[in-house]
Formats: C-alpha cells, sequence, structure tokens
C-alpha cells in the first residue's frame, strides 16, 4: 500500500474516506429546495438555525432537530416520506457532482490508496446516488446510517471505517463538508480537510486540519500526490 506524508509531517496517510451529502454530491442545495417547500407548504421558512441543526446527521437525528425547532406535529415518517418526495423532483433535473470529485479520486488510486464512504445517509438512499454518477465501484466499501448505534458528531463511524481500512486513525485523511461530520472525525482522531458548502459554511471547523473552499483545492491536491 502506498502512504503518504503530509507537508506539515503529520502521520503518514494510508486510505481516504469521504463523506457524501455536499461533499462528493450536491445533494445539500437539492435538500435545501426540499426542506423549504416542505416548510412553506405549513407556513414556516427555513432559517440557519433549522439548517445548521440538521446539517450531517442520520435522517431520524435531522427531523427530529426540525420538529424541536419549528414545532411541527407531522409524524417523523411522513415528514420523511414527503421529503423524499421533494428530494426526487428536484434531484431529478439538478442533482450533480461537487466540483473537484474526480481530480480528487483519481489522484487517491493512483496512489493505490482505499477509498470508502462513511455517511449519515441511509444505505437505499446512498446506493442509487452513487451508482447514477458511476462512483459506488470505486470504494472499497461504504458505511452508513445503518451501519452504526451513534451518528455524527459521535466518531463511531470513523472509528469503524479505520478498523474496516485496518489503518490509525490518524493514518486516515477524512474529507467533510459539515461541522458534525467534522467533529466526528477530529473525535475519531482522523485526518481532517474541511470543505464546507455555502449551506455549512458557518460552522466551526476549526479542529480540522485544513480547511478549503472546494476539492479543486491545490493543497489537498498536493497532500495526495
Amino acid at each position: 500500500m502506498t502512504t503518504l506524508e503530509s507537508s506539515d509531517g503529520a502521520p503518514e496517510i494510508q486510505a481516504v474516506v469521504f463523506d457524501m451529502d455536499g461533499l462528493m454530491l450536491n445533494t445539500e442545495d437539492v435538500f435545501d429546495l426540499a426542506g423549504r417547500r416542505l416548510l412553506e407548504r405549513r407556513g414556516l421558512e427555513m432559517t440557519d438555525v433549522i439548517r445548521h441543526s440538521m446539517l450531517g446527521r442520520r435522517p431520524l437525528d435531522a427531523f427530529n432537530a426540525l420538529i424541536l425547532h419549528t414545532g411541527i406535529t407531522d409524524r417523523i415518517e411522513d415528514l420523511m416520506h414527503e421529503t423524499k418526495e421533494l428530494f426526487e423532483e428536484i434531484a431529478a433535473h439538478s442533482l450533480e457532482t461537487m466540483p473537484g470529485l474526480h481530480e480528487v479520486l483519481q489522484l487517491a488510486e493512483a496512489k493505490n490508496l482505499p477509498l470508502a464512504v462513511a455517511t449519515s445517509s441511509p444505505r437505499a438512499y446512498m446506493t442509487p446516488l452513487l451508482e447514477r454518477f458511476e462512483l459506488l465501484h470505486r470504494f472499497h466499501f461504504t458505511l452508513t446510517a445503518e451501519d452504526v448505534t451513534h451518528g455524527k458528531p459521535h466518531p463511531e463511524i470513523y472509528q469503524l471505517a479505520a478498523t474496516r481500512l485496518n489503518v490509525l486513525p490518524s493514518q486516515m485523511l477524512v474529507l467533510e463538508d459539515s461541522e458534525t461530520g467534522t467533529r466526528a472525525a477530529h473525535a475519531a482522531g482522523a485526518y481532517i480537510v474541511s470543505v464546507p458548502n455555502r449551506h455549512t459554511v458557518v460552522g466551526d471547523f476549526s479542529m480540522s486540519r485544513l480547511r478549503i473552499d472546494s476539492l479543486l483545492d491545490k493543497r489537498l491536491h498536493d497532500l495526495l500526490r
């Protein structure tokens, strides 16, 4: 297995783990529109507080946060089903990969680094999205909401990823877009590069080793060369 030494003397990177929503795919844009429409139907408005409370969390945790902040009385199952329908309607014409994703994958693959996905989303949601862009086969394995007892920001999913990859957490490069996911990776002891998007940029990423604006950033590419 090829290993990489970072320019700041960090432990050798022996694997790369990707979050999915907002990191690999622009699903946060889609969810934002779906969430806005969901609330508009109830005479409510999406706020930064609501959005921030939901980002990076498993669906059940996210919708519990939505109910907490809005007082919506709908059943969680109904909210999830309605959001799924809205998401699919919007995604049909607007879903795409995030800029720089393919370049990062190619750089990691050129170094024979094992790749994994660690997402808070359910497997039934993740799989067709990754297959849609012919990405699923490029990862050695994927971890989803069903694979852990505790969702992000708990470190369980990244601890499990390190175990499955047979590397020390400090030798595992984690790419995250949200504060919630970044906190999970930090608590697991991973080497974190945070790539916040317009929905997550207000978060605290002070625990990251590197914060960049997109996967096109030369510093990330240099780390993988």
